[in-house]
């Protein structure tokens, strides 16, 4: 059986004419619901994380969010697919990675702040997908979901992990990848203090 315990509004919020996702605002509505549920008394047994694909959160020094992450729908991307494909060709991005060509893909994000603000990208100590951003913050354990990863378009299922040769032809660091897992696998417990806050 399910029962659905809290339900919020995800909104995406513009600014310096760009897209972001409010992940500080989603994290807090996630607490709330570990909340009720600890308000419950509920024996809580797991937690599993699910949310849409391709975007992704970078984070540096300490573990900091280093902004708001970018919508799927903001428009650095523009033009982005073109500039890739005069350093590499489309056959051979699909040969690594067997995804479909679509401008939302986290590639052309990811180029796209190369482009614009490549110091931001040193910066970053880690990049991961949304969900694994808010699994991050429940256990502390940073790694790729399979499924998410898969979404980014560097990507290798032949080789099993990121195509860093892809990326390294873009220019783009690779320092900042995380460990791909396989779906449903138990990544760690849930933080002391976001346990204890929600009284679970």
């Amino acid at each position: 059986a399910v029962e659905e315990i809290h339900r919020f509004p995800n909104e995406a919020v513009e600014y310096n004419n760009e897209l972001h996702w409010d992940v500080p605002c989603l994290w807090h509505e996630m607490q709330k619901a570990l909340g009720i549920v600890g308000s419950q008394g509920v024996s809580l047994e797991g937690i599993g994380v699910d949310t849409w694909g391709v975007d992704y959160a970078l984070l540096g020094e300490g573990d900091t969010l280093l902004g708001n992450p970018f919508h799927y729908r903001d428009k650095q991307t523009d033009g982005m697919m073109e500039q890739v494909f005069a350093i590499v060709s489309p056959d051979e991005i699909y040969d690594r990675t067997g995804i479909q060509f679509i401008q939302i893909n986290s590639l052309y994000h990811l180029y796209a702040q190369h482009v614009r603000t490549p110091s931001l990208l040193q910066a970053a100590r880690k990049l991961i997908t949304i969900p694994d951003l808010f699994n991050f913050w429940l256990s502390g354990v940073a790694v790729a979901e399979f499924t998410n990863a898969t979404t980014t378009q560097f990507y290798d299922p032949r080789k099993g992990g990121w195509s860093t040769e892809l990326l390294d032809k873009l220019g783009i660091p690779t320092h900042f990848l995380q460990p791909v897992v396989q779906p449903g696998t138990i990544i760690g417990n849930l933080r002391p203090e976001v346990a204890k806050k929600a009284g679970i």
